[in-house]
């Protein structure tokens, strides 16, 4: 039986990490929440495939909106820190992700994969998962889809900014627009 995890406190998490400056460390939620953060984790299945570098070029290129929403991004996969860096540094003209402005995070071990419900436990490989918890730990909003689809950055900061507004957002709520008053 799955377990549902928005409305929770989300699991804990530290991973090793490629950080933005391209040095290894390591990320974790207790971090952020102790910064008074917002995380936007997203998980996608490997390295060195046709999907993922659009997808994580994309929020890497819009990082500053995410920053001036008190929100960290953390891109998660299975692969080792070696993998990430070495993909990092191959140039966006050649499938690679060039200089990124957040961190890539490995979960070699497969634990928060698997802690978050997006792991293909035959495949060893994540699914599309997008997750994020306010700064108090809590996991407000969360989507997975199928490998094959690449997901949106304005949609993903539209949402960021509809849980930041603490109200009523309605269908099609745009940031600037009134929520729903009760």
């Amino acid at each position: 039986m799955a377990e549902r995890l928005v409305a929770n406190q989300a699991p804990r998490f530290e991973m090793q990490a490629v950080l933005a400056n391209k040095e290894f460390g390591k990320v974790n939620l207790e971090e952020n929440m102790k910064n008074d953060k917002w995380t936007v984790l997203f998980f996608y299945p490997m390295d060195f495939t046709f999907v993922c570098p659009t997808e994580i070029t994309a929020m890497s290129d819009r990082f500053d909106e995410f920053e001036d929403l008190d929100a960290e991004v953390i891109g998660v996969s299975t692969d080792t820190i070696h993998t990430h860096l070495a993909w990092i540094n191959t140039d966006r003209t050649e499938n690679g992700l060039g200089q990124l402005k957040f961190p890539l995070a490995a979960d070699h071990n497969q634990r928060v994969s698997r802690d978050y419900g997006v792991l293909i436990e035959e495949e060893g490989v994540a699914l599309r998962g997008l997750f994020i918890i306010n700064p108090e730990g809590e996991l407000q909003y969360q989507v997975v889809n199928h490998n094959n689809i690449g997901r949106d950055v304005d949609e993903t900061l539209r949402v960021l900014q509809a849980l930041q507004t603490g109200g009523l957002c309605p269908a099609n709520w745009r940031p600037g627009q009134k929520t729903l008053e009760v």
